[in-house]
């Protein structure tokens, strides 16, 4: 006999703006992650300079302190997720086989319009705005699931993964501000980008 799946909106989850809970926290196993942790990746990737002076910069710390709160809890493989912020070409991200796979789907090329759409017609991405904009893309569209959500995660992040890359979506238009070693593309950058690469 197999278990029953367990089925649930994880939207909520992956897009609110407070602190994992602690029923989420209890659970996982890994050490707790800094803002010290992230600019030391960022360091050793040469997006942040080695005389950079994060304690100086409230923006920079600010935003460093946010992403170890997004990343941290959910992933070991925190310094692909960063990488996934600084390095986007989306020529290149559209030559490869999980791209194809992706944009083959019934639907996928409206998912990325109704995208483009929503991005281009505001301003910045932040949790609350990546909310409306899900929401209003399950209304216009009949698309849920993988079906949704992974051209919305190919288009901005680069990759169709998990849930996440939603948490990489929600650290780029913050970095973008920012002056790192190499320009961070916002979401509107790259939404440009990946249309004019798509056609």
């Amino acid at each position: 006999m197999t278990a029953p799946l367990l089925h649930f909106d994880c939207t909520e989850l992956l897009m609110t703006s407070n602190a994992p809970s602690k029923a989420l926290q209890s659970n996982t196993t890994a050490k707790a992650f800094t803002a010290e942790d992230v600019a030391a990746i960022l360091r050793e990737s040469g997006w942040l300079g080695a005389g950079a002076e994060v304690r100086d910069d409230s923006s920079l710390q600010e935003w460093l302190t946010r992403a170890a709160e997004l990343l941290g809890p959910y992933s070991t493989n925190r310094s692909g997720l960063l990488k996934l912020i600084f390095r986007y070409e989306a020529s290149e991200i559209l030559k490869e086989y999980e791209s194809q796979a992706v944009l083959a789907r019934s639907g996928a090329r409206e998912v990325i319009r109704q995208l483009a759409n929503l991005i281009l017609d505001g301003g910045g991405v932040d949790s609350d705005r990546f909310k409306a904009i899900v929401e209003a893309m399950k209304a216009a569209t009949p698309y849920r699931s993988r079906e949704l959500f992974q051209p919305i995660r190919l288009a901005l992040s680069g990759s169709s993964g998990a849930g996440e890359l939603d948490r990489v979506i929600l650290l780029l238009d913050g970095a973008a501000k920012l002056n790192f070693a190499v320009d961070v593309k916002s979401t509107r950058q790259r939404m440009l980008e990946f249309c004019a690469a798509l056609d």
